[in-house]
Order: structure tokens, then C-alpha cells, then sequence
């Protein structure tokens, strides 16, 4: 890649990280995702198709960017996914393809997900008891969710699980989904809750990593390990003899905003610079020129105006409330 077209923020940041949603559509109705009523669906014809977000992961690649997240909704659930993330995971330059999925069509699906080229796999699963479980997805079924896990393990699929900790919903369950990485190379993390739909009293639910990291320290003994350039905004621990590792992501009271290298695509093709920005920019009308410069421009233009921070705290947000599935997770 020419040095000259590295995407370089106005704050240093070397942007190389691209999070592509197919859809906002979803399998499950996640309480910390969308409301319970859910939420108006885009129009099919409002819908990127797969050949616009093939031209757009091209163009960014050839930008500098180096990793493609794909997310929803559930990207699961989109018909010709495969073959789009085949693909995808054809295009020179392109050194991580990995996808996020809460795990519902795994079983059928690890297999040719593997096959297509999709090096790693973010399983989303914030509870082991089932009554738990339900009550937070509003629908689905557990087993289904464990059984996809071990398909996408036995596909060979490196296995990350993020579990969204909730005070008083699951926040019993931290030693249990720890213990997960004791005997595989599970990587297990534990993500402070966001107010991205602002329920009343959000903060109420919000566990700090501090405290997640104190109720795992009373059962277990770890140690801090160092991460990889491309592997997220995690603080990473081992615990000890364990063959995998547990790690805490804390966007509210430990920001990570001064190394965020990424940008988001929405399935209708809206770009932010930031999920807690309220600036976006619909990018289907440069798509439709098909011409090169503007489109790279655009790119750059939104690089460019990236936030030095969300203004999120453990008590206050400015942002206006949204649906997780209608920007990508």
C-alpha cells in the first residue's frame, strides 16, 4: 500500500480498522440492543447490496485499512452472506476478516463461514443460565447458542465470546463465563454496559471493569497480558494455568478513544467516525457516481472530522438514543 494514502485522523490516529453491518435485521431482541417494541426496518431498496459494500471495502483497503468487522443486526440472517464474505476475503490487503454473530445459526453455518475465509468469530452470549438468558435476548434458545460455539470451535474457528455485564441482570455470572477459558483458548471479555437506547436509570446497570476485574480477583489469580495491534480496545488478563484469556473493555469509565482506529458502515449505508456521534454521512449517493476520487474522498473528509472522545461517562451521555442493530454492533 502507498504510504501517501494512509488514513490519518486530525488527532494522529491511524485509522485501519472498518466495522461493515449487512443488516439491521436480528434473530433476537437484545434488552441493551433495541427497546422492546424493536424498531422500524430499513427498506430492502434502502439496503446496501453486496456489490456496493464489496466497492466500498475495496476502496477503504486500498486506503489503509487492514480489518473488516462484519456485524448487524445479525449478519447471520442475511441471505448470500457466505458468498459475499468469500468475497470479501479476496480482496489484496485485507489481513483480518472476522464477523460478529450472536451464535443462533452457527451450527449450520461454522463450517462454510470458515471455508469462505473468515479468520475469527465475536460470539456474543451474556448469560449461562437459561432464564437469564432469555429474559435479556427476549427470544432465542441457549442450547442452540452453546451448540454453535462448539460447531464454530470444531470448524476451527479462534473463539471470542463478549458478554455485556449488567448490575443485578448477570453480573452473578462472571466467575462462570471466566472459568470458560480455563481448560480452551476461549477468549472472554467482559464489556461495561452502554446506554445506547438510554433507558430510565441506565446507570444503574453500569459495573465498572474495576469492579468486574475485584469480583474476578476474589475467585481467580491472573495477570495482565499484551494484545496485538489489531485486536481491539480490550485490557487483556490471563488467569493462571488457564489456556485461554479474560479481558474487560471499558468505553465508559476508561476510555480508549485516543487509540480508536475504526469507522462504521451501516447496512443502509451511512458511515460514522464514532457510535456516539450523532454526525453521520450517507454515502449511496457518492456509491452511485462509482467515481474513485470522490468516493476516497468522502472517506477521508469523515476520517477527518473524527471526535477526539465520546462524550460518555459512568452517569451522563449526550447522545441521542439509537438502536445498536441500526448502526452496527
Amino acid at each position: 500500500m502507498d504510504e501517501t494514502v494512509k488514513l490519518i485522523d486530525n488527532q494522529g490516529r491511524r485509522i485501519n480498522y472498518l466495522r461493515l453491518s449487512v443488516t439491521d435485521l436480528c434473530n433476537m431482541r437484545c434488552c441493551y440492543c433495541m427497546p422492546e417494541s424493536g424498531v422500524a426496518k430499513i427498506g430492502h431498496r434502502d439496503v446496501l447490496s453486496y456489490e456496493q459494500m464489496l466497492t466500498l471495502a475495496r476502496h477503504a483497503v486500498a486506503m489503509g485499512i487492514e480489518k473488516v468487522r462484519i456485524t448487524g443486526g445479525e449478519p447471520l440472517v442475511r441471505k448470500g452472506i457466505v458468498g459475499f464474505l468469500g468475497e470479501l476475503a479476496r480482496i489484496p490487503g485485507l489481513h483480518q476478516l472476522v464477523l460478529t454473530t450472536n451464535g443462533l445459526l452457527l451450527e449450520q453455518m461454522a463450517t462454510d463461514l470458515r471455508r469462505a475465509g473468515v479468520q475469527r468469530l465475536n460470539i456474543s452470549l451474556d448469560s449461562l443460565q437459561p432464564e437469564v438468558f432469555s429474559r435479556i435476548t427476549r427470544r432465542g434458545d441457549l442450547k442452540q447458542v452453546l451448540s454453535g460455539i462448539a460447531a464454530a470451535e470444531k470448524a476451527g474457528f479462534p473463539i471470542k465470546i463478549n458478554m455485556v455485564v449488567m448490575r443485578g441482570v448477570n453480573d452473578s455470572e462472571l466467575a462462570d463465563f471466566a472459568a470458560l477459558s480455563l481448560e480452551k483458548s476461549y477468549a472472554v471479555r467482559f464489556i461495561e454496559y452502554m446506554p445506547v437506547i438510554k433507558d430510565d436509570n441506565w446507570q444503574s446497570l453500569v459495573l465498572s471493569g474495576e469492579e468486574i476485574l475485584n469480583s474476578l480477583a476474589r475467585h481467580y489469580s491472573f495477570t495482565q497480558v499484551v494484545s496485538g495491534g489489531l485486536s481491539g480496545p480490550a485490557r487483556e488478563f490471563k488467569i493462571a494455568g488457564a489456556c485461554g484469556t479474560i479481558g474487560v473493555i471499558t468505553p465508559l469509565t476508561g476510555h480508549f478513544c485516543q487509540d480508536c482506529n475504526r469507522v462504521r458502515i451501516s447496512a443502509s449505508g451511512k458511515v460514522r467516525s464514532c457510535l456516539f456521534s450523532d454526525e453521520e454521512f450517507d454515502l449511496k449517493p457518492v456509491l452511485a457516481t462509482g467515481d474513485l476520487a470522490s468516493i476516497q474522498a468522502v472517506l477521508r473528509n469523515l476520517v477527518m472530522s473524527k471526535p477526539a472522545s465520546h462524550g460518555m461517562t459512568q452517569t451522563s451521555s449526550s447522545h441521542a438514543p439509537f438502536a445498536m442493530s441500526q448502526i452496527g454492533g
